[in-house]
């Protein structure tokens, strides 16, 4: 009968460390759950930022004037095409009209 008692005390005693330690690697666990969130927090934060500068309209000017040599259209390069009611469109613009800029180069020809 001692022994029933010693071994369900020590059973106790085992639970309860357990317990303890199990509470303690889930703290920690925590801990590092909520450092990790924080950094991902800051790293979103920066990849807004980012992308707000990067799709700013006056930079996209900027890139598409100085780095691919493209510029606004000119006056007369621009027709607002209306369809016919009759010959109905794949895919029509909110408006309901089409913008169709004019290139300034032949077909084939170099820019």
């Amino acid at each position: 009968m001692k022994a029933v008692a010693i071994v369900t005390g020590m059973c106790l005693v085992f639970v309860f460390v357990w317990e303890r330690v199990d509470v303690v690697r889930l703290g920690y666990s925590i801990e590092r759950l909520k450092t990790q969130k924080t950094l991902l927090e800051r790293e979103r934060d920066q990849l807004q930022v980012k992308f707000s500068a990067l799709t700013a309209p006056e930079r996209i000017a900027r890139v598409a004037t100085d780095k691919l040599g493209l510029m606004p259209p000119q006056q007369g390069q621009v027709f607002i095409v209306h369809p016919q009611p009759d010959r109905p469109l794949l895919a029509t613009p909110p408006a309901e009209q089409l913008r169709i800029a004019r290139t300034m180069f032949p077909v084939g020809g170099a820019k």
